[in-house]
This record gives structure tokens, C-alpha cells and sequence, in this order.
């Protein structure tokens, strides 16, 4: 059962009513924004979080002055229950949204019906904040207008990889949950082990949401692997180390996925945990938080400052700065393709975010294109640079638990190994993906 922290509750319920209400109104609401939720199933625990992450940048900083003029307004609609699919067919068919946020693990499955509803209506428009496990050849294009936040799933596998290498490990164990993505970066975990010279001693699948995983730690002590490579949610990954620790096992070295910057995680694992272990971190991808980027300068200040962070943490996690990367991008290409047409925005996005005048906070962009200057946003999340297939350029990188349960400074992985190795695991989509 998904255990939701009492605190998140009446998050989600005014997140509900909100999309209730702006449901109710329809057209005369402007744009509209549908997010695919997540307030139940897998990832229940992050959805309030994640729906604030949308909605920050557009009530905090594109509807001060929207692209053409008009207005977003954001409804949410939880997948936990229906699945994907069918949340994605109501909020593109009954909503009518010009925006559909984050096609992701399940877009597969309506992918077929999405592409007729694309050539037909040229729209909605597809930013995705999750679309990470969609194959990195799927996108990028006006019949199929999909651009992601976060590259690929399989680089989260290739950056927990290259990083126990760095240190040395000569054996590991791959622990998953049988949730797509997951499963998607374990495959790129264990193929990436074989390129590096890596033994993998055991793959762990496991089902999600478990409410032990004892017998599975047992195994990994017996196995005794130098680093243990885990793609799983953070529940699962929180009770698995966190039973490992009491059951007295010898300490180990944990590299899991992006997931664990969710609160959730250290709630699960408990603080005192950390530090009985050798190690503790995550793969994910680092902010350009430098202090003299404008971006990061920007950003941050507003989010630090506006934002619930007790709740939902600070302008450093990464779905907070992706997320905003991603619908600010998004905004100035409405503004440079001029409508809200995939087959203006897709390349608009390219436009935006390369070879043209530096700029990096949406105000300043959106003048320039408004006068018809060239730009090219560089934002928190790097340098915003597109693959043919609507995959950004990220900073590839592992974060560190300190022992109080904070995060620390983030530990960049080699970018020019991180693309060897992930061009040689990814998976290729063939004509009859979908």
C-alpha cells in the first residue's frame, strides 16, 4: 500500500480541487495545461511535489506575461488508477489541452492513437518531465511532439555505473522493481557493467510497493557485491537498506536513481541509517548552479522564497529545476513559432535553445524573440541542447547522503564517457514501437 505522509494530504486535495474547478471552466480558462498526475499507484508519493513543480513556472513566471498573450491554466489528472492511457485520452479529448505534461512510462500503449490525434489536430504539445524511458529516437518532431527534462532512463543506469567504477568496484548486484522505467534503466545497468569489465553477480526483480524486502537483503549480504546498484522507488529503496542496516549486515555502498531526492526516501530509510553504511546516493543530473549563472541566480531565488520548502525541499532537487527548465522552454517556443500548432512549436524548440543571443531567465528571452533577435537559453539545467529526438543535453552526475540525511554537492561523472557507453545501451526504437 502507498503510504502518503499526512503533511501531503491536503496538498494533494487542493491540488484536486484546483483541477476540478479549472475542468469545470474549460475554454474560458485560455491555455490549457494537463499534467499527467501521479497521486496514487507507484509513485504516489511524489505527486503532489511533482504537480507543484509544473505549476510553479506558470503561475510564478510565465503567466506575469504568457507567451502570445494568453493566459495557462493547469489541470492535473492522476494516472495511478486508470493508468496513463486513459488519463491521457481525457485530458487530450474531453479537456481539450494545448499542453499535455509528461507522456511517459505508458505512452507506448496510446502511442498509435496519440500520433492519429497529433496528424489530425497538429496538437497538443508534449513536454515530459518523466518521458525518460521513451526510446531517445521517439520525439522531437511536429508529429510527434515530445521533448524531455531529464534525458533517458538508461543514463541513470550508465551515470550509477560509471560511478562505481570510479571507485573502484570490481562486482555488483542490480536491484529493481518491475516498473518500466526502472526495468528499462537496469537493463542499461547490466549491459553497461559488461562494457566496463564489471561482474554482475545477481539481478534482483522485485515487485513494487513490497512491504519487506528482508529476504532480499539477506541475499545481497550472502552475495557481498563491492557496490549495489538499485532502480527501484523510494519506499522500496528506503525499506530495503533500512532493513539491510537493522539486520545488522555488513555495510554496503547504495547507488540508486533520481527518485531518491524525494523526501519520502530519508522518511523511509531514517537518518540514522546513513551512516552505517559505506555509502549512499543517487544518480541523477546536476543544476549549472553556479553563483554567477543568471539562471540558477533567478531561479533559485524565487523558488527558495515562494515555495512551501519544508514540504517540497529546496531549489536544488532535481525535478524542481528540470521541471521549470522544461515549461519555460516550452513558453518561449509558443512565442517563437507563433501558436500553439505542434508542427510550429517542435522546431521552435530547437530554435530557442541553440545559436542564437544568450539569455537565461524567461523575461529576458521572451523580449528578445519579441524583437525579433535570435536566442539561445541556457538555463539550471545546462544548456538546454536538443538530440534530433527531443532529448536535452544534461549534466550527468551522483549525489552523495550526508549523514544528517541531507544531500550533498553532487559528484559529476564523465559527459564524454556517459555518452560512449549510453550510445551503446540505448534502446532503439524500431517501426513497431507502439
Amino acid at each position: 500500500m502507498v503510504r502518503i505522509a499526512r503533511k501531503i494530504l491536503p496538498v494533494v486535495a487542493f491540488l484536486l480541487a484546483l483541477s476540478l474547478i479549472a475542468t469545470a471552466c474549460g475554454e474560458d480558462e485560455g491555455i490549457l495545461v494537463g499534467e499527467l498526475a501521479y497521486y496514487t499507484g507507484d509513485f504516489g508519493p511524489y505527486g503532489a511535489s511533482l504537480t507543484n513543480d509544473v505549476r510553479f513556472p506558470i503561475e510564478e513566471v510565465i503567466n506575469l506575461d504568457p507567451p502570445l498573450g494568453e493566459k495557462w491554466t493547469l489541470i492535473s489528472e492522476d494516472i495511478g488508477t486508470v493508468g496513463e492511457a486513459q488519463a491521457a485520452r481525457k485530458l487530450v479529448e474531453e479537456d481539450g489541452v494545448d499542453i499535455l505534461v509528461s507522456p511517459a512510462h505508458g505512452y507506448r500503449n496510446y502511442r498509435s492513437w496519440m500520433n492519429d490525434w497529433v496528424a489530425e489536430h497538429d496538437g497538443p504539445l508534449g513536454p515530459s518531465v518523466h518521458g525518460g524511458t521513451i526510446p531517445g529516437n521517439v520525439g522531437g518532431t511536429g508529429a510527434e511532439p515530445i521533448f524531455r527534462a531529464q534525458g533517458l532512463d538508461e543514463g541513470l543506469g550508465v551515470y550509477g555505473m560509471l560511478y562505481a567504477e570510479s571507485i573502484g568496484a570490481q562486482s555488483i548486484v542490480i536491484f529493481a522493481t518491475e516498473v518500466e522505467g526502472f526495468q528499462l534503466a537496469a537493463d542499461a545497468d547490466a549491459n553497461a557493467a559488461a562494457l566496463l569489465g564489471i561482474e554482475v553477480l545477481a539481478r534482483i526483480d522485485v515487485p513494487s510497493l513490497g512491504d519487506s524486502y528482508l529476504t532480499e537483503a539477506q541475499q545481497i549480504a550472502d552475495l557481498n557485491p563491492d557496490a549495489v546498484i538499485m532502480q527501484a522507488g523510494s519506499t522500496e529503496s528506503g525499506t530495503l537498506i533500512r532493513q539491510y542496516a537493522e539486520a545488522g549486515l555488513p555495510p554496503q555502498t547504495w547507488i540508486g536513481e533520481s527518485g531518491w531526492v524525494q523526501p519520502e526516501f530519508i522518511q523511509t530509510l531514517t537518518v540514522p541509517v546513513v551512516a552505517t553504511q559505506e555509502f549512499i546516493g543517487f544518480a541523477g543530473i546536476g543544476a549549472n548552479n553556479s553563483a554567477d549563472n543568471p539562471a540558477w541566480v533567478f531561479f533559485s531565488n524565487l523558488w527558495n522564497t515562494t515555495q512551501d520548502t519544508a514540504t517540497f525541499g529546496m531549489a536544488g532537487d532535481i525535478y524542481h529545476f528540470s521541471t521549470y527548465d522544461l515549461m519555460v522552454i516550452t513558453a518561449l517556443a509558443v512565442e517563437q513559432g507563433g501558436s500553439y500548432k505542434a508542427s510550429d512549436w517542435a522546431p521552435a524548440m530547437f530554435e530557442v535553445t541553440a545559436g542564437g543571443t544568450k539569455c537565461y531567465t524567461y523575461a529576458d528571452c521572451l523580449a528578445l524573440i519579441r524583437d525579433d533577435v535570435d536566442i539561445d537559453y541556457d538555463g539550471v539545467t545546462g544548456p538546454a541542447d536538443y538530440s534530433p529526438g527531443g532529448v536535452n543535453a544534461v549534466i550527468p552526475a551522483v549525489f552523495p547522503f550526508n549523514d544528517d540525511g541531507t544531500v550533498g554537492d553532487y559528484i559529476a561523472v564523465d559527459p564524454i564517457r556517459t555518452l560512449e557507453i549510453l550510445d551503446q545501451v540505448k534502446t532503439v526504437a524500431g517501426e513497431d514501437w507502439g
